[in-house]
This record gives structure tokens, sequence and C-alpha cells, in this order.
């Protein structure tokens, strides 16, 4: 009887301990066996392309996924109320948001992926959300001109750095980012000034750099259609992001990426959960998801820009890497002249009235 009774409380003791060693990935499910939702708002075309669906599989849910086209977008539907479980942030934005206490702690309970997370990207991470408290690098990245081989050569790249862009050689093949932020950044760094001056003179001659560039140039002044566009060799030159640059040049060996030495901005993404979160245990396994090797590398192989996993970099940039040689994809960290942007209400007023005046020039 009493081994009947040892038995039993062992078997007990068995199914209870089994019960607990995969709660984590189980507690997830409701009561009714109903898939639980999770809710994502993420940039566009910025995620693998089995991410989503490997996540829903491993943890028995459902993933709403959402897209915002810009970090103002984001900044309106949380303020309007607006409830999401995982966000994405770029650097100024988790700024606001951190100052404006609209997220929530991570818990780092769940991260079990942070080893081989990149001490670069981390240090990046740290200049506006020092030691993670509220956030994860998803991507890094930063912004250049890519340019035609065939058309531009790299000394006069290096000879002019971004006053390239307004060298009427080459009128009428230019491409501009509409945006508002990284055209006032490249007069700025081109005229020797901080991308986050507050300086209203400084601002003013940037704003007259940019309508000498409309007036002389023709530039055509467009969002993402410019990856398909560089891809198909349609212009000689071009504002781009570091990761659409990494594709247009694994599509077209014409293309080249350079990074002006007088600076350019960094950028950073990432993944956080918002105060008003539904699901918060949720969000914290799909941040820890995002950081498997699987995951950044099937993000970074699908978006193209620069991965914070170690292993997904090295790989990805080693002789036969998909990024092998690929210098828009692997870029400098080291330029001192090169900087985040900081949320900043003088600047943003001051440019967003300026640059509507730029485009419609």
């Amino acid at each position: 009887m009493k081994k009947i009774v040892l038995l039993l409380v062992t078997l007990m003791m068995v199914i209870t301990l089994g019960a607990c060693s995969s709660k984590k990935e189980n507690n997830v499910s409701n009561e009714n066996n109903e898939a639980v939702v999770l809710n994502v708002f993420n940039w566009g075309e910025y995620i693998g392309e089995d991410v989503i669906e490997n996540f829903e599989k491993k943890f028995n849910v459902k993933v709403n996924y959402s897209l915002f086209d810009s970090n103002e977008m984001l900044y309106t539907k949380l303020k309007n109320g607006d409830s999401y479980d995982v966000i994405v942030p770029a650097d100024y934005m988790v700024e606001r948001l951190i100052k404006e206490d609209m997220l929530q702690p991570l818990d780092y309970s769940y991260m079990t992926n942070l080893a081989n997370l990149d001490e670069r990207a981390l240090a990046i991470r740290d200049q506006i959300d020092k030691d993670g408290v509220y956030t994860l690098p998803y991507f890094v990245a930063t912004a250049g001109i890519v340019y035609d081989k065939t058309k531009v050569s790299l000394e006069e790249l290096e000879e002019q750095g971004w006053a390239i862009l307004k060298n009427e050689k080459y009128a009428g093949d230019v491409f501009i980012y509409d945006s508002e932020r990284d055209a006032f950044m490249m007069a700025l760094k081109n005229l020797g000034y901080s991308a986050n001056t507050e300086n209203m003179d400084e601002i003013n001659e940037a704003y007259n750099w940019l309508m000498e560039l409309t007036d002389k140039m023709n530039a055509a002044i467009v969002t993402d259609e410019v990856i398909d566009a560089m891809a198909g060799g349609e212009k000689a030159l071009s504002f781009a992001y570091s990761g659409d640059a990494a594709y247009i040049i694994s599509v077209n060996e014409n293309m080249g990426f350079f990074m002006p030495n007088e600076g350019s901005r960094l950028a950073y993404d990432g993944l956080a959960i918002p105060k008003n979160a539904n699901n918060v245990e949720l969000a914290n396994e799909f941040i820890n998801f995002m950081l498997e090797y699987e995951s950044a590398l099937d993000n970074s192989l699908t978006v193209g820009y620069t991965s914070t996993d170690k292993r997904v970099l090295e790989e990805l940039t080693a002789e036969g890497g998909d990024f092998e040689g690929n210098n828009a994809y692997l870029f400098d960290l080291a330029n001192p002249n090169n900087e985040l942007f900081n949320d900043n209400a003088t600047m943003k007023e001051a440019l967003s009235e300026l640059w509507v005046k730029v485009k419609v020039k």
C-alpha cells in the first residue's frame, strides 16, 4: 500500500514538474483553448518571411500584425489610445516614449537570447535607453548615398560628400528620400553642423542648401519606390538607408554605397512594449523570439538591414555569405560624425514647415 501511495505521489510530482517546465511556452492559451491574440505594430516590409508563422505555431497563438510608415504615425496611434503589445519605434521616438512614460520595462526573465547581441548595437541602444530598460535592438542602420558605379566615381564622392547631390553634372539623375529629418541631416552635415541642431541660423542655412538642390537638380522626392528604382539603375545617385542599399547592391552589381565622411545618421529600431499592452507576458516572449538565431537570420535576409545577432552578422558577411563584401550591410560605425536623431520638438516644428516649402518648390 505504501508503495502504491509512494508511486502515486511520485507520478503526481512528475506531472506537476512537467507542467511547470512547459508553462512558459504554453501559458498563452486561454481556458477554452482559443488562440490568444498578440498585436504587433511594425514598419512596412520589416520582418522575415516566416517569423510570424513560426511564432504562432510555437506558442499556439494568433499574431495581429499591423504596419506604420513613420514614427509620427506610431506616436499618434498610441496617443489616441490604440493598444498594441509590441511596437518597433526608432531612435528619437524611443526617447520620446520613455520621457512620456508610454513604455513599460521589459521582463528580462523571458530574455534568454541576450548573449549573442552585438556590443556595438547595444552601445547605440544605450545612448537613448541606458541598459535596455525599455527596448532591445531589432536592427541598427545608417544612411548614405547609393550610386551607379558606371556613372559616378568614388573619387568624386570622397571629394564632394553630400554635396555631390547638388552637382549639376547629375541634374535629373538624383533621388531624395521624402523625410524631413533625413533631408535636413544631409544638408546640416555637409555644412558642418549637428543633425540635432536647434540653431535657427543653421537650420535656415540647411533649408537654403535644400532649396538649391531642388532648383538645380530637378531631384525626384520619393519614398520606398527608390529601392526598386535604384536596383533597376534608374538614377545615378540616391539617398538611401543602409538596409535598402544592401538589397540594391545585392541585386545590381553596378551599384555602390558611400557614407560621406562629414557624417550621417545612425538609426536604432527597438523592440518595445507599450504601457497599455493587453498581453504583456506574450509580448516579452515575442521579443525574445525575435532575438533567436533563426528569427534574426530570417529577418536580416528578408529585410537587408544589419543584424544585431553576432552569429548572423558573421555568417552573412563571411566568404560565401549573402552580404559578403557589401559595405552597406556591414557599414562603418566608427565615424564620430555619425549621430542618432534626438527627440527635439523645436527642430521638428521648424523642419516640418520648411520641408513643405522645399517639396512644393
